[in-house]
């Protein structure tokens, strides 16, 4: 096993990627100097209920800040603000990239975990307003403190990164004497083509050493023209840990031993700058409840100009054993600088 993951490493030192794509929030540094970035995600919100409630939201709001330092390095560090997700601002994402060999880039600090299309789609990129129930289910926590090491990118045949993990979960010291072991790999057969897969292994309890927990996804993603057609399956099983947060916009549940869910999504720019998206997801927690959920989304974006989108989502969800007849409504305005 130790051979197996040091030929692996050491594979990786040969291709590399700037990991300030995967995080999304900002185009790539240029040596010009500190780049001021970020996005604001404003909303209005009606969920259907035992009766309607309307509320004006945030669902996020980041400003960061990036740049390249002479002559091998590059930062990146990202604040959220939004009172939506905590009462205070927090350290998001920050980390250093060593990226002097074009094909050996190492980045080292806090970032989002390899793992997943959905999680690794920037949340100012996703084509409805919230992830799949799946993704935000099973993937969490969405964000560790780690290294990474990276290949490829989007105009490459293959694509990968390999992060070693604390495995505890945003701004957490890890506690346990282990780390977790984060991948995914992509291939691309023709351009506008992607598959892929994703996985995790590692021990997420609190001064637990001995149970582990594995996660395994399968992506894949097409666009032809001005169509977009992708999606994804994920399984998880083993150990967990709640306590670890997650992702955005969704409470966490109870979890079986085992656990899965798939999304699909098709959307079409037309050249009026409207793209009409239908989205749906399956969830199935394999909780003592068998608790299980579909959700369909049908939406449109409106693409104003290149840094402003207007979305509006309507969720249709359906619940088993219980419907708790709670669909949604949102319209969000995003505007990034």
């Amino acid at each position: 096993m130790k051979k197996i993951f040091a030929a692996v490493l050491a594979l990786l030192l040969f291709a590399g990627n700037n990991l300030i794509k995967a995080q999304g929030c900002g185009d790539a540094p240029s040596d010009e100097g500190v780049q001021v970035f970020g996005f604001l995600q404003s909303q209005f919100e009606t969920r259907f209920e035992d009766e309607a409630h309307t509320s004006f939201t945030f669902e996020r709001a980041r400003i960061g800040v990036q740049g390249m330092i002479p002559y091998d390095f590059a930062y990146y560090v990202v604040v959220e603000y939004s009172p939506f997700i905590s009462p205070n601002p927090y350290l998001l994402d920050a980390f250093v990239t060593y990226n002097r060999f074009k094909w050996a880039r190492v980045s080292l600090g806090s970032f989002k975990s390899p793992m997943g299309l959905e999680v690794n789609t920037p949340c100012n990129g996703l084509i409805t307003v919230y992830r799949s129930t799946v993704s935000t289910q099973l993937v969490s926590p969405f964000r560790d403190l780690g290294l990474v090491f990276m290949g490829g990118d989007q105009k490459t045949k293959l694509q990968y990164q390999l992060g070693i993990m604390n495995g505890s979960g945003l701004g957490t010291f890890d506690k346990n004497k282990k780390k977790d072991l984060v991948g995914r790999l992509l291939f691309r057969p023709v351009e506008n083509i992607h598959i892929g897969g994703s996985f995790r292994y590692g021990y997420p309890s609190y001064n637990n050493d001995e149970d582990s927990r594995t996660t395994f996804g399968f992506e894949a993603k097409a666009n032809y023209e001005n169509f977009t057609l992708m999606g994804e399956y994920i399984m998880d099983e083993g150990d967990y840990n709640r306590d670890l947060g997650g992702g955005c916009s969704g409470e966490l549940i109870t979890l079986g031993d085992k656990r899965s869910g798939a999304w699909a999504a098709l959307a079409y720019k037309t050249k009026w700058d409207v793209e009409p998206v239908f989205k749906f997801d399956y969830f199935d927690s394999g909780n003592a409840q068998d608790y299980k959920e579909t959700n369909l989304t049908f939406g449109v974006n409106y693409y104003l100009n290149d840094w402003t989108r207007l979305q509006a989502n309507y969720i249709h969800r359906v619940e088993d054993p219980t419907d708790l007849d709670n669909n949604r409504f949102v319209i969000q305005i995003q505007a990034k600088f």
